[in-house]
């Protein structure tokens, strides 16, 4: 028997369980279909329990530098068993709140593997192999996306790993390579380091962190090889030879080879949409370079079917898919007043030590798009609350349009700048000028008070350095 819903989202990670949940508000009957579990990769294979792998990576760090305190700690040891049962706990945790809310909001979970039908149907087939038939005035495609890998970087799980593996590693290794400094690997990176392995960071491009502003990747690549990493940049991996418990990566740099024997590999070089299995062809939806592709609204073309998150590209972040969700959610519903996402709003963020995170253009895109700016940036160190916490190392960094006052841009590296960059996400949103920014009062002592400064900075006024 067929089952008919308003709204079949089909993928129950951070954009389709949100579009769900949304759409129900408004009032659908709604299906959402999920082939493993509610939360997608970023709730049980990336963003929450790899935040909790480093947490523990923060507190092991504390605890080895207690004496900076005024604290006598002896012999910090770490457990990487109860490090990773912890993790999986977390994830494991919020997997259920989901579940809670969809029975809350009345949304129906399916569990199976979903294909596009014509006509508005769907086809799921569960885990024993039987097919169900749904119909839905409207579908949405929130199937995520999946670690990149190349023929000659292939992920084995044994020695080398993506994501997945690297969050329920078997041994703790010696010595580990990681290729790719994308937020994903630096923030392995920087927690296998933290915990004694010998890190190696190979970079295809010629620094780490290659989308943030250079300043902040030049700051951060020092921080690292502080840290004890060996930081390989305008750098490739051209060969993987493995042994029975070791790789050898061959590592080309400016035409010269090197060989480097580790004890693992962690593959981070991006993602590739899931759309394979779909059904895609078969209803018209068309796809580019392993992406589909939607409009600002995320429309596929294909009448009653939607795209959201990390299959229709980047940025590939779970808070851009769930804005996403709502505002399809909404669209469907014919809500009124409604703007598409800004990708120029949306902030993006680095969980290593130091953190970093940032929102609107480089210094270097804003010259690119034409802009005469003004820079301000902010050390850190001029921070009453940052020293004493004891993080003094990091920066604040804005751009501003030099004719109009338009907040371009701001970057940061430090202590807790994932929390702190929101303050100008929102001034982004407001379409807030310096002006507004100058006359905002900050609390002190706190970190915000290096953003104020650091406007402050671009226009000559700065009061603490």
């Amino acid at each position: 028997m067929t089952q008919a819903y308003d709204l079949v989202v089909i993928g129950g990670g951070p954009g389709g369980y949100v579009a769900a949940i949304r759409a129900a508000q408004l009032g659908m009957n709604v299906a959402c279909v999920e082939r493993e579990n509610l939360g997608g990769i970023c709730l049980n294979w990336g963003c929450i329990p790899t935040k909790a792998l480093l947490r523990s990576a923060e507190v092991f760090h504390l605890a080895k530098n207690a004496k900076d305190y005024g604290l006598k700690i002896d012999k910090v040891e770490f457990d990487l068993d109860a490090i990773v049962k912890r993790s999986r706990g977390v994830a494991g945790q919020m997997n259920k709140g989901i579940g809670m809310l969809f029975k809350k909001n009345k949304v129906t979970h399916i569990e199976g593997e979903a294909s596009l039908k014509p006509k508005g149907k769907v086809a799921v087939k569960d885990k024993d192999g039987k097919v169900t038939e749904l119909t839905a005035k409207n579908t949405i495609i929130a199937t995520g996306a999946r670690a990149r890998e190349l023929p000659h970087l292939k992920a084995d799980g044994k020695l080398v790993w993506t994501y997945r593996h690297a969050l329920q590693p078997d041994v703790m290794p010696k010595r580990l390579l990681v290729i790719g400094s994308g937020a994903i690997g630096i923030e392995f990176a920087s927690f296998f380091n933290e915990l004694g392995s010998e890190v190696t960071v190979v970079e295809m491009m010629d620094r780490v962190l290659p989308v943030e502003d250079a300043d902040i990747s030049k700051f951060a690549e020092k921080a690292f090889k502080k840290q004890g990493m060996n930081i390989k940049t305008k750098a490739s991996v051209t060969e993987l030879k493995k042994a029975k418990d070791t790789v050898t990566c061959v590592v080309e740099t400016g035409g010269k080879k090197e060989e480097i024997t580790v004890d693992r590999v962690i593959i981070a070089i991006g993602i590739a949409g899931n759309i394979e299995n779909l059904g895609l062809d078969d209803i018209g939806v068309k796809t580019d370079r392993g992406h589909i592709v939607a409009d600002e609204w995320g429309f596929t073309g294909v009448d009653g079917v939607w795209a959201i998150g990390d299959v229709t590209g980047a940025p590939w972040l779970a808070h851009k898919a769930s804005h996403e969700g709502v505002i399809v959610a909404e669209k469907i519903a014919g809500e009124k007043g409604l703007h598409p996402i800004n990708k120029g709003n949306i902030p993006g963020c680095t969980y290593c030590r130091p953190q970093v995170a940032s929102v609107g253009m480089t210094e270097a895109k804003a010259k690119e798009a034409g802009y005469a700016v003004k820079v301000g940036n902010f050390p850190f160190v001029g921070n009453g609350k940052a020293v004493a916490l004891g993080e003094a190392e990091g920066m604040v960094k804005t751009i501003f349009d030099s004719k109009t006052g338009e907040l371009l841009g701001a970057h940061m590296i430090g202590a807790e700048v994932t929390e702190l960059i929101q303050g100008y996400a929102i001034g982004r949103t407001l379409e807030t000028t310096e002006a507004e920014l100058m006359h905002t009062v900050f609390p002190h002592p706190t970190l915000s008070e290096m953003m104020h400064e650091s406007v402050l900075a671009a226009y000559g006024r700065a009061l603490h350095i």
